[in-house]
């Protein structure tokens, strides 16, 4: 399995091609380079690591070089405003228009005394 996903020229893959924890120092994934306050910024892909799975495909996770990544952007009050509205939206219920201080579930589609308004008049 390791030789598999082990291709540093990138004959095989078409893209340096390493195993699963085994990258070298200088590339890091999306989420690597945004825990460091980082973002690709417009970079090619620079190598790929390869998870195999069994009876499925392998996982495939995309490396950016790290010394060419750009800081993020800040968060602008347009931005900040447009974000509290969506947040406020996934938290108001359909059914009685209210704030239920929590994110409605997807599964109900409105927050739990709408849901299940018999189990809240017996408490």
């Amino acid at each position: 399995m390791f030789a598999k996903c082990f291709d540093p020229t990138g004959a095989r893959h078409g893209l340096p091609t390493y195993p699963w924890r085994y990258a070298p120092d200088g590339l890091a994934t999306k989420r690597q380079l945004r825990a460091r306050g980082l973002r690709p910024g417009g970079q090619s892909i620079a190598a790929q690591i390869m998870r195999p799975r069994y009876r499925r495909g392998p996982l495939v996770a995309y490396l950016y070089r790290v010394d060419r990544a750009k800081p993020v952007r800040p968060m602008t009050p347009g931005k900040w405003a447009a974000l509290a509205n969506a947040n406020r939206a996934r938290r108001t219920c359909p059914a009685c228009r209210q704030d239920a201080g929590y994110v409605i579930p997807t599964s109900l589609g409105m927050c739990v005394p709408c849901a299940y308004p018999e189990e809240q008049r017996a408490a």
